[in-house]
């Protein structure tokens, strides 16, 4: 069976409590994960809103480390879910920080941005309107004079 298909794969120090934090914080189910002798994950598989999200402890030995080993991530993921305000809310209980609380965006999305224990950014939001790319552009315009 082929599958073509884009996942995110995230390295994080402590695979085994990030899996319980996506748990409770976004609602994930584990679908698997597989262990070394030690317990370090080298690979586990999370479902999260159908989608499939991997994940791995850090390997330094092969150049494998989470956000957390230089401070910064250069990735947002963006998880669409049906009531932003309230993922916002269970994740920051679960351990998260927010860093932007949950707003109506120009593209007609609800959303908030918040930083997981492990160090990587999420955009949640939920959709609010139907906007059309000529209109998203006009408000992007706008919003962009004003700033």
């Amino acid at each position: 069976m082929k599958v073509h298909a884009l996942f995110a794969y995230l390295h994080v120090k402590d695979a085994a409590k990030a899996i319980e934090f996506y748990k409770e914080a976004f609602g994930a189910e584990e679908k698997f994960r597989l262990s070394e002798p030690g317990g370090r994950i080298g690979h586990a598989e999370l479902l999260l809103n159908g989608t499939t999200l991997m994940l791995s402890d850090e390997f330094p030995e092969y150049g494998i480390r989470g956000p957390q080993a230089n401070g910064e991530t250069s990735v947002t993921i963006h998880l669409h879910v049906d009531n932003a305000d309230e993922v916002m809310r269970r994740a920051a209980a679960a351990g998260a920080t927010v860093e932007r609380d949950p707003q109506d965006q120009f593209w007609g999305e609800r959303s908030g941005i918040l930083r997981d224990p492990f160090g990587h950014r999420w955009n949640i939001g939920h959709h609010i309107e139907d906007v059309s790319f000529d209109e998203m552009q006009r408000r992007y315009t706008k919003m962009m004079e004003r700033a």
